[in-house]
This record gives structure tokens, C-alpha cells and sequence, in this order.
């Protein structure tokens, strides 16, 4: 039987110091994104920790060597959705103190994003007795645009009712909106000349290059940025460059601008005859419009009221996440449910202590209601 509201909250207040527990072993395995060895010794222990809690084992699946850990749940069922992969390089822990706990916080690489989150999850759906309508995906290389697992969450995540995405939150906020990103190489060639003699002789790339990135910059209008990043050009100081390229990184609030700058894009053309303009790559996840998860997020907020929690609050963020994915095949996606804190990706993380159980009591009323919710319809 689920507990009722007020005792859910007050159950997983009583485990903040397992939470806090688990949370720092998982802290204590280094896990950067291009360590398959650290990918396997981090899901070894999230295997552990969560199948106690779940009461079942999870599928490990593996693609190109790296792991994946599913909880399937049933069809027309909610999936929980998370990463144990972090952004930090090995030895990190070397120099970063012993993952630290202070009366008020958790500080470790990746605490924040999204060690806390991911255990927060298990609790919560052991406090209403791991449901088998709710299941949970913990993937690898989520950090990197989960290349080797996006397949694997679109097979996990068809046929849900909802996906719920244990990323962290933004200042407590939850997330209604991440904006899509497209990746693009803009390669340029002309033609090698003496610089000191025969100048003239050359189509200087680099200065093409110059023009491109002007009106390439210049796509950047409101919420869609449009930035040239890394570039290269050029073999020697004495000679007129014959190759340049630009790496554009490309953010969008809505699928529309999306489609409308890759459309402009491809559409360049050099400015000095006999240059040459290449473009490559593209769209490279979808945004997850505020409308995707509208009514997920109204949910939230009358679960947050029922457990007698502080007023959600939603945003949109221009980072992408694996939310983007499921959010582009339809299913309603709420991101950012996971730890409360801050320092993402920067030295410092840390998870607020309090926020874990609140959280947690949060991911299983709202799982609670979804599966109410199905189970009533017809």
C-alpha cells in the first residue's frame, strides 16, 4: 500500500542519512564519460545500491563497451531517468577534498549532477513500494550527447505515460523547457600563395573564413544563439592559407528556429571567387519545449502542495539533456527533479542535505499520481 502524503515526506526524512550514505559512495567511484573502466566500476555499485531498494535487478546493457543499467517498467508506465557519468577527470579526488559532508551539504564531483538525483530516485520509489509501472534507465555518457545510448532510451522510454529526468535542478526550480543544440563545421578553402611574393596569387581562407563567421554570429537573435567556438587556419606564417574551419555551436528555445537557422546554414556561399564554403554536421538534439511539459509540471506542483512542500517553480535552460530525447518522441518529459544545490561542472558542487528527502517525497507522490491516473483510464 502507498503510504499516505504526510507519512511518504516523514519516511524519507528518517532515511536522509542512507541517502547521504550512498550518495557519497557513489561519489567516492570517479566517473568521467571517457573511461569505460570507471563506467563499469560506477554501474558495478549503482547495480548494488539500487536493486536493494528496488527489489528487483536491472537489465545491464551494454553498447560499444559501455553500460547501461534498466529497471523496465510496464508498458504505458513511467520511466525515471538518469546518468552516472560526470565531467570530471580521473585523480580529481586527488586534489579535491575527500567528498565532503558538511551540516548542510554534499559536496563531491558530481554530487550535483547527478549522484543525488539518482539515488533520490531509488528512495522514492522504494517508499511507495518500487511500483512495477515505474521503471528507471541509468545510462553512461549522457555528459558527452549520450552518442551510444540514445537508441537505447528511445526503446526504453516508447510506450511511456511520462519520463521523469533526475538531472538537477536549476535554483531549486524545476526544468519545463531545455533548448535543442545543433552542432555544425564550417570548412573553407581557397588556395596557398607566398605571402611575402605572390600574395595575390592566393585565396586567403582565413579571411573568407572571417566573413563566414560575421554572418554566421549574426543568426544569434533572442533566445537562439548561434556562436563560433574553436577555429583553425592556415600551415605556415609566410604563406596564404588555403584551409580554414569553424566549429558553431547552435542553441534553440523551439524545433521552428531550429529548423530555420540549419536552413540558413547550409545556404552560405563564399564571398571571394574561387573560395569554396563546406558545411557539415547539424541538429544534434531536439529542445523540449515548455508545452511538453505543462501539464506534468501542474501535477508537480499539486503534489509539491499535497506534501506541504514550498510553491514549485519551472524554467527553461539552454543545456540539453537526455529529456530532449524522450520530449521529441512525444512522450511528456519534467526535467530537473533531482538534487537541490549548485556548481554544476565547476569546483565546488554540492547538494543541499534537506532538499534530498523533499525531493524524493516529490518524484514519488508525483509517480503515484501518474499511476493512479492510469490505471483509471479506460
Amino acid at each position: 500500500m502507498t503510504p499516505a502524503s504526510s507519512d511518504l515526506l516523514a519516511e524519507l526524512t528518517g532515511r536522509t542519512e542512507d541517502m547521504v550514505r550512498d550518495v557519497l559512495a557513489l561519489c567516492r567511484i570517479e566517473s568521467p564519460s571517457d573511461s569505460l573502466t570507471a563506467q563499469h566500476a560506477v554501474a558495478d555499485l549503482a547495480e548494488e545500491l539500487g536493486s536493494v531498494l528496488f527489489g528487483r535487478r536491472p537489465e545491464r546493457i551494454v553498447e560499444h563497451g559501455r553500460p547501461a543499467l534498466l529497471w523496465a517498467p510496464e508498458p504505458g508506465g513511467v520511466l525515471l531517468l538518469g546518468h552516472l557519468d560526470t565531467v570530471w577527470p580521473t585523480g580529481t579526488l586527488a586534489h579535491w577534498p575527500v567528498p565532503q559532508r558538511t551540516e548542510h551539504a554534499l559536496s563531491a564531483p558530481g554530487v550535483f549532477d547527478m549522484k543525488a538525483g539518482v539515488v533520490q530516485g531509488w528512495y522514492a520509489l522504494h517508499a511507495i513500494g518500487a511500483p512495477r509501472g515505474c521503471g528507471m534507465l541509468l545510462n553512461t555518457d549522457e555528459e558527452i550527447g549520450s552518442p551510444d545510448s540514445r537508441a537505447l532510451i528511445e526503446r526504453a522510454a516508447a510506450g511511456s505515460r511520462a519520463v521523469l529526468v533526475l538531472e538537477p535542478s536549476a535554483d531549486g526550480a524545476l526544468k519545463t523547457g531545455r533548448k535543442g543544440a545543433s552542432r555544425y563545421q564550417v570548412a573553407v578553402t581557397g588556395r596557398a600563395a607566398h605571402a611575402g611574393l605572390d600574395p595575390a596569387n592566393g585565396i586567403n581562407a582565413l579571411l573568407e573564413l572571417a566573413d563566414q563567421v560575421r554572418d554566421i554570429a549574426a543568426l544569434s537573435a533572442g533566445e537562439v544563439t548561434v556562436v563560433p567556438t574553436l577555429a583553425r587556419a592556415g600551415t605556415t606564417t609566410n604563406t596564404i592559407p588555403a584551409e580554414a574551419l569553424v566549429h558553431i555551436d547552435a542553441r534553440f528555445p523551439t524545433l521552428r528556429a531550429q529548423r530555420a537557422v540549419d536552413t540558413r546554414i547550409r545556404a552560405l556561399i563564399p564571398y571571394r571567387s574561387g573560395a569554396s564554403v563546406r558545411v557539415s554536421g547539424g541538429p544534434d538534439c531536439p529542445p523540449m519545449e515548455p508545452s511538453q511539459s505543462a501539464e506534468l509540471f501542474r501535477l508537480a506542483q499539486r503534489a509539491a502542495r499535497t506534501l506541504g512542500l514550498a510553491e514549485l517553480t519551472a524554467t527553461t535552460v539552454g543545456g540539453a539533456s537526455d529529456g530532449n530525447t524522450t520530449a521529441a518522441l512525444g512522450i511528456p518529459t519534467l526535467d530537473g527533479l533531482g538534487a537541490v544545490g549548485a556548481c554544476a561542472h565547476a569546483e565546488g558542487e554540492y547538494a543541499l542535505i534537506a532538499e534530498m528527502p523533499r525531493r524524493a517525497a516529490l518524484v514519488a507522490e508525483l509517480v503515484t499520481a501518474l499511476l493512479a491516473a492510469s490505471d483509471q483510464d479506460p
